[in-house]
């Protein structure tokens, strides 16, 4: 039971599980097969957001920005879509170079710049939101391209196109974060910067690298929001960027950065959006969402902090504490001064 709690899966995975089981439990609308079509749309902006956010907090940073860059970048791609009369092909490519260069920006300013991420990033989600507010006088622009709408509402063998923006960003970064030279530096700049300049890591670099991984992917949930709705708006990502550190916390993510795990992120986001949409499905107002969200994160934060106190009770519950290893382990013999 000790290895099982310690598993970096197995909690988000059992914690997704009871969520999806006490909203069955609370209505029979959960269950629709017109219900999970859209609960799946739902998740893959959030999961897809939620991996930039988790490299970002597994590097031992924070990123407040997301959302109203999202908001941002709608509302570019808007303009260059309706305005410049940009194609769609060469629109969306800029864009995600413009979410990259954001991200870029950001984590030269926290690493450089020698500015806690979390002022940096406040301070984006302010400005960018600004920003995207002097666009077409603050207002949205909506009908943007038809050829956009399928990026989101496609399916390839009756499957929805996001599903397999999921399996690729994901499979992607998994790929990265686990089996590349990058992921090892992301996880030992987030464990112990000072141990990993001494390793000859360039801390500063890989800092910046994840703000722009960040950037990217919330480029790729810009372009999936204003395909989803044909439109970009300066009100598209409100809480976004909560509801991605939330993914990331619920699955494990420490926020004092060295350990996270990319697959646990993606049953986050999930137990995330599955709770919104029971909340939906019971007409509770917004503002009680708003709690409930923050209630997930703060309770998902002291489940990390008391993780080895937890994991200690229930190796002593079951017998399998380090204490009791060692007791049951024969001793060896001692030698003597001759030998």
């Amino acid at each position: 039971m000790k290895r099982v709690f310690d598993s970096q899966l197995i909690g988000p995975f059992a914690a997704m599980v009871i969520v999806a089981l006490v909203v069955a439990a609370t209505t029979d609308r959960f269950l629709n097969p017109g219900n999970l079509s859209n609960l799946s749309l739902q998740v893959s902006i959030v999961a897809l957001i939620a991996i930039g956010s988790t490299i970002v907090i597994i590097a031992a940073g924070i990123d407040l920005s997301a959302g109203s860059m999202v908001a941002l970048l709608t509302m570019i791609l808007a303009q260059f879509l309706k305005m410049a009369g940009i194609p769609l092909l060469f629109a969306v490519p800029l864009i995600l170079v413009v979410g990259g260069l954001l991200g870029l920006v950001l984590g030269m300013i926290t690493a450089y710049g020698r500015i806690p991420s979390f002022i940096t990033t406040l301070a984006a989600l302010i400005a960018f939101r600004g920003l995207a507010l002097t666009f077409n006088n603050g207002s949205p622009i909506f009908s943007l391209d038809p050829a956009l709408e399928p990026l989101f509402y496609g399916k390839v063998a009756g499957i929805p196109m996001p599903f397999f923006y999921l399996v690729f960003f994901y499979a992607l970064a998994a790929f990265t974060m686990n089996f590349t030279k990058l992921g090892r530096e992301i996880y030992a700049v987030g464990g112990n910067p000072a141990a990993a300049v001494l390793t000859g890591i360039n801390v500063r670099k890989v800092q910046t690298l994840t703000f722009v991984i960040a950037g990217f992917m919330t480029a790729v949930g810009a372009v999936l929001m204003s395909a989803r709705l044909n439109s970009g708006s300066p009100n598209y990502g409100q809480t976004l960027e909560l509801q991605a550190i939330a993914a990331a916390v619920v699955g494990g993510a420490s926020l004092a950065g060295g350990r996270g795990n990319i697959l646990a992120t993606l049953m986050g986001a999930m137990t995330i959006v599955i709770v919104q949409n029971g909340l939906n499905l019971n007409a509770a107002p917004s503002s009680v969402q708003n709690i409930v969200l923050g209630a997930i994160i703060l309770l998902a934060v002291g489940i990390d902090m008391w993780r080895a106190e937890i994991s200690s009770i229930l190796g002593r519950l079951f017998g399998r504490s380090d204490q009791s290893v060692k007791t049951a382990s024969p001793a060896k013999p001692a030698l003597s001064k001759d030998a």
